[in-house]
């Protein structure tokens, strides 16, 4: 089997690589190794930056997201039972996000490429990608109990943290950088009307909450709980109760309740690698790099990853250069790095670190009285939860 770019993934990232590709006349395989039903309903992110919402509908994949999603005008941000809100239109000439649960576009990018695209393997699971510092690198594959390979012109990594393309570059040739957070996000999805019509970025003295909704009758809510934390043992009416005292307020909103359909634990770390390039290898989305998810940033930063390296490519298609895939890696580590800055700011202004001083407490409500009172500051965050520029 042969194509000009396989695609290790069908998460976002390969799916709207897919779909860039075959929009521009480039053909592509992709291989997912789980089946169709598990990627339409695996819960990941809900929040697209502008610039994500633009390139989905540039691609022909965002009708629906257009009349189901949600756009935001702003957040809100709570602390000291104070609320404040951040108007992203007004700090930033008019750019807004869009509420769309990944499994959402999944189920849209999914759709278009069975029925205009190229060839899409579900349970098909990549082995090894091989002779990737050549100009014909192989994705050796497993798909309906045999083995094949898949050659290729370019093979792009879109297969999350734990894949196999990312061990194709040479230790030696690699460096890492990390960090871990002494805390994660219990998440619940509930089916009851979200309590407020924008997101809820909670600081606390008992943690960090945050409300999110999937839709106008599904709550999306986070509360910081320490790392390891077995969800389970949070019986329902303990998390809406502590949910309850973390977004408590002076005035007289209060949260609504409702059955709680799932739950969840979610690790924090943050994550990057590079390079992102060997040879005809590229990486993109978290098998490169991992943000926590307080900046709402992980799969916006994939398309931003995909946009660059279709654009790259078709450069080289029409001009003969490969001055912009030879760049793709400095090209998006300069967006990831940006957006790993603002992620750790989010999460250290927000969440309590266990053993935390009156000190650092007292800070971290300076900086969010600095964000409530100087535009400056404002914009500064508005500018980078709506999206950092692709490419």
């Amino acid at each position: 089997m042969r194509t000009t770019v396989g695609i290790i993934g069908a998460g976002p990232a390969g799916l709207l690589l897919a779909r860039l590709l075959h929009n521009a006349g480039i053909d592509s395989v992709v291989l997912e190794s789980r089946d169709r039903a598990y990627v339409e309903r695996r819960q990941r992110a809900g929040i697209l930056e502008q610039g994500t919402a633009d390139v989905l509908r540039a691609a022909g994949a965002g009708e629906r997201m257009d009349r189901e999603g949600l756009r935001h005008d702003g957040i809100e941000l709570r602390f000291d039972r104070t609320r404040h809100r951040v108007d992203f239109p007004g700090l930033t000439g008019g750019r807004s996000v869009m509420v769309y649960a990944q499994t959402e576009v999944c189920k849209d990018l999914i759709a278009l490429q069975l029925r205009e695209g190229g060839l899409l393997l579900f349970e098909a699971e990549a082995l090894a990608v091989e002779d990737a510092g050549t100009d014909t690198p192989r994705i050796r594959f497993r798909h309906e109990g045999r083995e094949d390979v898949l050659e290729c012109s370019y093979v792009v990594g879109c297969d999350g943290f734990w894949g196999v393309a990312r061990k194709a570059i040479p230790a030696g040739l690699t460096q890492v950088f990390e960090r871990t957070y002494p805390f994660g996000w219990l998440g619940i999805l509930a089916d009851v009307p979200p309590s407020h019509d924008e997101l809820v970025y909670a600081r606390h003295d008992r943690g960090f909450a945050l409300l999110s909704m999937r839709s106008p009758a599904v709550s999306r809510l986070y509360l910081q709980v320490p790392d390891g934390t077995d969800p389970a043992a949070w019986a329902d009416e303990e998390i809406w109760d502590e949910l309850e005292r973390r977004f408590e307020t002076a005035d007289d909103w209060y949260l609504q309740r409702g059955p709680i359909t799932q739950k969840s634990v979610t690790p924090m770390r943050s994550f990057v690698h590079e390079p992102m390039r060997h040879g005809r290898l590229f990486l993109a989305g978290d098998a490169a790099h991992i943000v926590p998810p307080t900046g709402a940033k992980g799969l916006n930063l994939a398309a931003g990853d995909v946009v660059t390296f279709a654009r790259a490519l078709v450069h080289r298609q029409e001009t003969g250069s490969p001055e912009l895939l030879d760049a793709y890696s400095q090209t998006c580590l300069r967006r990831v790095w940006q957006a790993e800055r603002f992620s750790y700011d989010m999460t250290t202004l927000l969440h309590r670190a266990p053993g935390a001083t009156p000190f650092e407490d007292r800070l971290q409500l300076a900086r969010l009285e600095r964000i409530a009172s100087s535009r400056a500051a404002e914009t500064d965050l508005a500018e980078a939860y709506t999206g950092f520029p692709f490419g």
